[in-house]
């Protein structure tokens, strides 16, 4: 099933919606720890980037510095269309809000700090609205 490219249709039909629980970004040289269950990945040169729950990083004894908030926008965006990101990091920027983007095959998430998900949800309803 091929997504979505139109950027009015993407802003539009985004429907941000809030995972539960709290999610840390971490680093590991070679495997991830039994009992973390990454949810994110990335591979860098200097180790294994994992995105995982916070208490299974404290359970596996995994340093970190940053607790978010894990946002999904459940529009079905192709991994082409232009200008999602963009337009979601502008606004989440102009309402002072960091935001780390990550591209899965049907759905964009956002990581934010976890305190502020509120009100990060709320600025990307009111995109939304506005873009409808």
């Amino acid at each position: 099933m091929a997504g979505e490219t139109d950027l009015g249709m993407l802003l539009s039909g985004m429907r941000p919606e809030l995972n539960p629980g709290r999610y840390v970004f971490t680093t590991v040289e070679g495997g991830v720890p039994s009992g973390v269950r990454p949810v994110v990945t990335v591979a860098e040169g200097e180790g294994l980037t994992v995105v995982a729950r916070q208490e299974e990083a404290d359970a596996a004894g995994m340093a970190y510095d940053y607790v978010a908030a894990w946002i999904t926008l459940r529009v079905h965006s192709a991994l082409e269309a232009v200008g999602l990101t963009a337009a979601v990091s502008r606004e989440l920027a102009h309402a002072g809000l960091s935001c780390n983007v990550v591209a899965g095959f049907h759905h964009d998430h956002l990581f934010v700090p976890y305190e502020l998900a509120g009100r990060a949800v709320a600025v990307l309803e009111d995109l939304a609205r506005r873009s409808a």
